[in-house]
């Protein structure tokens, strides 16, 4: 059974984010999206409440698992009897930095590989920043998200 995990703050969780998830859960037999903290980013809710929102988003993709977690990414993955990483790539930009990160993962865990998968099109554009940026201002976030996050951002403000 190959399981991939699929980490990020997901602050929130976007139509992009899905995107990859419902393709790589055609690819995988288990898809465990791995919510995690930074301690770079400040995030719109704590971590418990992001994996919630998470869950809801995709609790109708049946070999998707969501789960918090909070250190290595790495250690996650061991953890979680994973040798896969995925990770979504968007532009040049994204590359630069991703490609930074493969180079530690191999540094740190030599026997675990990522595999990069671009969003459609449609969903290219969009991040997780421009996003809480649109809703801070009152925005509407409707063509980005899933109804649930647009509920939860609004509960927030």
């Amino acid at each position: 059974m190959k399981t991939v995990v699929y980490p990020g703050t997901f602050n929130p969780i976007t139509n992009g984010h899905r995107d990859l998830i419902e393709r790589a859960a055609t690819i995988f037999d288990r898809v465990i999206v791995a919510v995690g903290t930074s301690k770079l980013k400040s995030t719109y809710a704590p971590l418990d409440k992001r994996v919630e929102v998470t869950k809801k988003v995709l609790a109708d993709i049946s070999n998707v698992e969501v789960t918090g977690f909070d250190g290595l990414l790495t250690d996650f993955v061991k953890q979680q009897g994973s040798n896969l990483i995925l990770r979504g790539l968007r532009t040049v930009a994204d590359f630069e930095y991703e490609f930074q990160l493969v180079a530690m993962n191999r540094v740190l865990a030599p026997d675990i590989e990522t595999i990069f998968l671009a969003p459609s099109e449609e969903h290219s554009f969009i991040s997780s920043t421009l996003v809480r940026e649109i809703a801070a201002y009152g925005g509407d976030i409707s063509a980005f998200v899933s109804p649930i996050v647009v509920k939860i951002m609004q509960e927030l403000d």
